[in-house]
């Protein structure tokens, strides 16, 4: 579990997930189909942004689908993970995460499932107040994006 303390909450009861080389590399569709088959529409393709950013109020599932990246989960003070083509991270609402350094051909596709869309935080004064209501009453993920099983508890 990444530290609960400080500007990013992250998630106290629900685990991020890691999934290694669970897609074909270079094949963006091949993500989206994936996590549409089970249950949590594709929503984006694009990067991860540089700074330390969490959705109080989503689930939210990164599939690399070109190139590499070093995120830091957690906020400041979490675990820092290099990521490849391939490479899937699930983040439980309230996980921070942040890019701190990717190939030029990085290419992510992300993924929420059903719900409210989800809001933005970066830490900034006043929101943690909001988020550790939010967090807890987000409705737990609906299965595990990559494998369709059950979403393991902390």
């Amino acid at each position: 579990m990444l530290p609960t303390g400080g500007e990013i909450p992250n998630n106290a009861r629900l685990p991020v997930l890691l999934h290694r080389a669970a897609l074909a590399p270079g094949d963006p569709a091949a993500a989206e189909a994936l996590f549409a088959r089970h249950g949590w529409p594709p929503a984006w393709r694009n990067g991860i942004y540089d700074f330390h950013h969490y959705h109080p109020n989503a689930h939210e599932a990164l599939a690399i689908a070109a190139g590499q990246v070093r995120v830091r989960l957690g906020g400041k003070h979490g675990v820092t993970l290099d990521l490849g083509a391939g490479d899937v991270v699930v983040l439980p609402a309230g996980t921070g995460h942040r890019n701190l350094g990717q190939s030029p051909d990085l290419l992510v596709v992300g993924a929420y499932p059903p719900g409210d869309p989800p809001e933005q935080f970066t830490g900034r004064p006043g929101e943690r107040t909001k988020a550790v209501h939010a967090i807890p009453a987000t409705p737990d993920p609906p299965c595990d994006p990559v494998t369709g099983g059950a979403y393991p508890r902390g």
